[in-house]
């Protein structure tokens, strides 16, 4: 059976709610699991009351804080975030840390960045280690969400995390991110699926519901669980439509 994660960063939020309010609303409309983005900025408290209350599991969290993984000057920073991090996700049952790597950093070279990323990454293994927390890092789309940024081809993510070789270490792979670059995901994740920590989907254009757009979603999923996968799948998208219904419709389209 699938596991479906709303993102409630854009998913079950109403103007003026909290955080809590979408964790409730999301469990009235069906939902088992729920993710977010930073947690510095939120009320973990009434966020960890709210999960006891309605038994929703949390699927993932950001490593905070948000800082270029490129930037060797950066690596001490992020890792006394990370620990932080790591207590966060453990209080709230999130399995999966999600960071991102940065934007490309100018008058550095690649070669420089992504030693810098690598050796980042290799000393927060040590921090994860035994903490039953994972991080993945996500690759994303340079040509409409996120110009600028460094890490934006699955493979290369896929390269990095076995140049680290640690299993604490992984990728989240976002179906929308690695179709807006043009690539096929049997190719880029063939024989690779077990460096998947977590799966995000949306639809293109808009980054709107699935079912929306051009994307094969139901296709390129259903080829990730066939080959293995067995992770939670986080529904990260702009809805067009309120209501429980148009979350409903959308998981329907990508079951097929």
């Amino acid at each position: 059976m699938r596991h479906y994660s709303a993102c409630i960063e854009w998913l079950f939020a109403e103007e003026g709610d909290s955080f809590p309010d979408r964790i409730r609303r999301a469990h009235a409309d069906g939902l088992t699991a729920i993710e977010f983005w930073r947690w510095t900025d939120k009320d973990l408290d009434a966020i960890e009351a709210a999960l006891d209350e309605t038994g929703l599991a949390v699927t993932s969290i950001v490593a905070e804080p948000m800082i270029a993984l490129t930037d060797a000057g950066n690596r001490q920073a992020w890792l006394k975030g990370l620990a932080q991090s790591v207590a966060a996700a453990k209080r709230l049952g999130a399995p999966v840390l999600i960071a991102q790597a940065g934007n490309d950093l100018p008058g550095v070279t690649r070669e420089q960045q992504r030693r810098a990323l690598t050796e980042t990454l290799k000393a927060g293994a040590d921090i994860l280690r035994g903490s039953g927390v994972r991080l993945g890092v996500e690759p994303l789309n340079i040509r409409i969400d996120h110009i600028g940024y460094f890490l934006d081809s699955t493979s290369e993510g896929l390269d990095i995390i076995d140049d680290i070789a640690r299993p604490e270490i992984g990728i989240v792979y976002d179906i929308y991110h690695s179709a807006v670059m043009g690539e096929r995901t049997e190719e880029v994740l063939d024989g690779r699926l077990d460096r998947v920590f977590h799966v995000h989907v949306a639809d293109h254009p808009g980054r709107n519901e699935p079912g929306s757009g051009g994307i094969d979603l139901a296709h390129r999923l259903g080829w990730i669980f066939d080959n293995g996968y067995d992770g939670a799948v986080g529904l990260e998208y702009r809805p067009t439509r309120p209501g429980a219904d148009a979350v409903r419709a959308a998981i329907a389209s990508l079951d097929g």
